[in-house]
């Protein structure tokens, strides 16, 4: 399947279920790059929107660059308020945007997915002399507890391509190539969703590697789901624990 297609049947579980991103990262990058509400932030792989919002939350003006027409909807939707987000079908490797008009180009969740040195060039194309690049990804912890533990064994076992597209495919040394010469730092904040059942089906199934319905291991998959939700469960909850990653610097 064509990688920007992969969530169109997502969309609504993606909206209701993915995590946002901490609000801590805004001050943190405040200090770190000099992040001001006058910069212009291109959210490429903007998605649903989750991203975008901090920096719309902050000031700045948003371009929201997302190939998936469904996701790209509702991104719109989602942040219709703001007048200063801009919906753009383009991808990573062919942003659309005019040349040197980024201050900040931003992708959450996302870099995984893209041609990283197509990525890199149309990057330095759009980016002002100077400019930065934020990567962030919302970690989910592997093994900090039990259920997580068992989660993730799942997703190994009955997921669909899980192993191939996990964004942990993702190094040092692939970032470094990334970045270029210039070293690029990285920082990490603590995150967290708290889930009943429904919301534990609609998490899972916000994700491109699950079978969703219609798949001939949906069933199986949900049945085994449950049978963990109701071993861990505490309060009729469970917890997904994140480490969400930030890497940033300039392009080289």
């Amino acid at each position: 399947m064509d990688t920007t297609e992969r969530f169109s049947d997502r969309v609504e579980d993606y909206v209701k279920y993915r995590p946002g991103y901490p609000n801590e990262m805004i001050p943190f990058l405040h200090d770190a790059i000099g992040l001001m509400p006058t910069w212009t932030v291109a959210d490429v792989g903007s998605g649903t929107g989750l991203f975008s919002r901090l920096f719309l939350d902050y000031g700045n003006r948003v371009f929201g660059v997302e190939p998936n027409a469904a996701m790209r909807f509702a991104g719109s939707e989602y942040l219709r308020e703001y007048g200063r987000f801009h919906a753009v079908g383009g991808t990573a490797e062919a942003t659309t945007l005019k040349e040197r008009t980024v201050n900040l180009v931003a992708a959450g969740q996302a870099f995984h997915w893209f041609d990283a040195p197509a990525a890199r060039t149309e990057f330095q194309r759009i980016l002002v002399p100077g400019g930065f690049v934020a990567l962030v990804w919302n970690d989910r912890k592997i093994d900090a507890t039990p259920f997580l533990e068992e989660y993730e064994a799942l997703l190994f076992s009955d997921g669909i391509d899980y192993a191939a597209v996990n964004h942990r495919n993702i190094d040092a040394a692939q970032l470094g190539a990334f970045f270029g010469t210039e070293p690029f730092a990285a920082q990490e904040f603590s995150n967290q969703q708290v889930f009943d059942w429904d919301g534990l089906y609609g998490r899972a199934m916000s994700s491109s590697y699950i079978p969703g319905p219609g798949h001939e291991r949906h069933g199986a998959f949900s049945r085994k789901l449950r049978d963990l939700f109701d071993r861990h469960a505490q309060n009729g909850h469970v917890a997904f624990e994140y480490d969400t990653r930030l890497y940033y610097g300039r392009l080289t």
